[in-house]
């Protein structure tokens, strides 16, 4: 169990899967810069993020619900969790105060871009469930990821494999910080679009970086900037 002074962002296994050297220039360094992605995905959270509940029939929407896990050492704001109201026993529903009736919950997540390739969001939105089930002592089987720019709303289930990868990335994640240095970087197409490019260096870097590598870059740095015209 963790202390609520070693909770780490839950938005940071996100981070972790897409970019360790990243994560770390955040944690570890406190390094942050936006760029136009940065800045339209916290424009979108910002509007999700305000705490408000709304009531549609069977459906409760509670936007802006702040989670945590001591047992993982997590902590965060969820965008919307959807309570569902449900027949299911006790087990994988919860009462809520003032309202008959059981109600599922069903945490969405909203992402300013498209599906990845790569596990981040599902790890996400399960770190969120996970919090949930600690908190309202309860199971939650499924969530769903909404994606701004396809519009598309795909729904994930919280397999048994899926809660493993979340709970070890929550782990490599505290053993990231607790280590508190920054990996080398491995420079990919990911590295062009990155808010964080110019604290990375990425081809700097690298694990394959050598003193004449750099030199070769500094060299073509300087002669760019000679042709650039006043």
């Amino acid at each position: 169990m963790y202390d609520e002074d070693d909770l780490l962002p839950i938005s940071a296994l996100n981070q972790l899967i897409f970019c360790r050297r990243r994560c770390a220039l955040m944690l570890v360094e406190g390094q942050w810069a936006d760029n136009e992605h940065t800045a339209l995905g916290l424009l979108q959270h910002g509007r999700s993020h305000r705490q408000e509940t709304e009531s549609r029939g069977d459906l409760r929407i509670c936007r802006g619900l702040r989670l945590r896990s001591l047992e993982l050492g997590i902590t965060g704001i969820a965008d919307v969790v959807e309570f569902h109201r449900s027949d299911a026993n006790r087990e994988s529903a919860v009462a809520l105060d003032g309202i008959d009736g059981l109600w599922r919950p069903f945490p969405v997540e909203h992402k300013k871009g498209r599906e990845k390739p790569d596990q981040a969001d599902e790890v996400q939105l399960c770190a969120q469930a996970l919090c949930i089930e600690e908190m309202l002592d309860v199971h939650i089987p499924a969530g769903a990821l909404f994606y701004n720019a396809s519009r598309d709303r795909l729904e994930v289930s919280f397999t048994e494999a899926l809660r493993h990868t979340t709970i070890r990335t929550a782990q490599e994640l505290h053993q990231l910080v607790e280590r508190g240095q920054v990996p080398p970087a491995e420079p990919s197409r990911r590295c062009r679009g990155c808010s964080l490019h110019d604290a990375c260096t990425p081809d700097l870097a690298g694990k394959d970086a050598t003193a004449s590598r750099y030199i070769e870059l500094l060299l073509q740095a300087i002669l760019d900037n000679q042709e650039t015209p006043p």
